[in-house]
């Protein structure tokens, strides 16, 4: 059997990866209504150990950055007790994971913020698109704009949350900055409409993204923190007018900063982002956005990426290394359960059986 790229180990800021096949962040919506992670959450993150990393579904920072019913926060202490469970199952596996970062901005509704307050985001953009919730969809409303003050005070919550991710035991820190979500606002020029120090210019609106990314350095070190970006994706009615230069810009302010890794989910199709981006970044990098195993060894073989992010395989298939190496079928995920709660298309998809001896 000739040996896959995927198995060899790659470093990434302070530590050794057995492999390079990395658990990518899924929100599963497992936790109860105050944000802290179920029962069933040790178990579905253990069975998944043998990645190289796993990347933690998005976890808010603070009560006004839940986006979605029955997401987890880090910010209570009963939150941070229960991702100790977690963190604790995964390292008896031998496993490694990060807790993602996730600030939703405008991407919410006021019944699932504290005293039904308004969404946040940098400017009073309304987006397209609604927000489930029990009672049913909602439709996204206007949020109000940051003051300038305000900002610094969510900066700050990065810091904070990533103090409170070490102290449940993660390894380290990704800072969520894709998917449509407040640092992506801030990144974009759909929806920042500033003309403070955090809007206009590539380099102004790039700037929440870099001062968040100091906060988690300054509590984690920059060998621990991570981010993850998104260029040209659609999602959560995102736009901007010129990614290619917001995002070259962004990466060419955060690349030597040491950080662990750049987890890039690129959706342009006349832009090779990852061509683009991995010589402006010294550190892993990480290539997502639907990769089957022979896209994953080809992305890695031609250097534009150390390691390959795998989101939908790896719900169905908790042993997906395994299954690569024995090139063994793969499982589908059932769609209906990835946000449905309980234990059905969550911790029931078996591994493969042992080979007899």
């Amino acid at each position: 059997m000739s040996k896959s790229n995927l198995f060899t180990p790659v470093k990434a800021g302070r530590y050794q990866l057995r492999n390079r096949i990395i658990m990518a962040p899924m929100t599963r919506s497992r936790a109860d209504d105050n944000g802290v992670p179920g029962e069933l959450v040790p178990e579905y993150y253990a069975q998944r150990a043998s990645a190289g990393l796993i990347i933690s579904e998005g976890i808010y920072p603070a009560a006004m950055g839940k986006g979605y019913v029955r997401t987890p926060g880090i910010h209570s202490d009963g939150q941070v007790v229960a991702w100790k469970k977690v963190t604790a199952a995964v390292h008896a596996r031998g496993g490694r994971i990060f807790a993602q970062i996730m600030h939703v901005g405008r991407i919410t509704d006021p019944s699932l913020l504290p005293g039904n307050a308004t969404p946040v985001a940098p400017s009073a953009v309304k987006p397209n698109g609604a927000t489930y919730t029990d009672a049913g969809m909602k439709p996204h409303g206007t949020p109000r704009a940051l003051e300038t003050p305000e900002i610094k005070a969510i900066i700050e919550e990065y810091g904070y949350a990533t103090q409170r991710a070490l102290e449940a035991g993660f390894d380290g820190v990704e800072l969520h900055a894709a998917s449509g979500y407040l640092p992506m606002q801030f990144l974009s020029t759909g929806a920042n409409q500033r003309s403070d120090e955090y809007g206009g210019s590539a380099q102004n609106r790039a700037r929440f993204v870099v001062e968040a990314l100091d906060q988690m350095i300054q509590v984690a070190g920059a060998d621990r923190v991570g981010i993850k970006i998104s260029p040209e994706m659609p999602f959560n009615d995102i736009s901007d007018a010129d990614p290619r230069a917001t995002y070259s810009t962004l990466v060419g302010l955060i690349g030597r900063k040491g950080l662990a890794y750049l987890h890039v989910t690129p959706y342009g199709k006349d832009v090779d982002y990852h061509a683009l981006l991995r010589p402006l970044f010294e550190g892993a990098y990480f290539a997502g956005a639907g990769l089957d195993q022979a896209q994953a060894e080809a992305v890695i073989a031609s250097g534009k990426a150390d390691a390959a992010v795998f989101g939908a395989l790896y719900i169905a298939n908790p042993d997906l290394p395994r299954r690569f190496w024995e090139h063994a079928p793969l499982a589908a995920p059932d769609q209906a359960t990835f946000y449905a709660g309980g234990a059905k298309g969550y911790i029931d998809y078996p591994e493969l059986e042992p080979v007899a001896a």
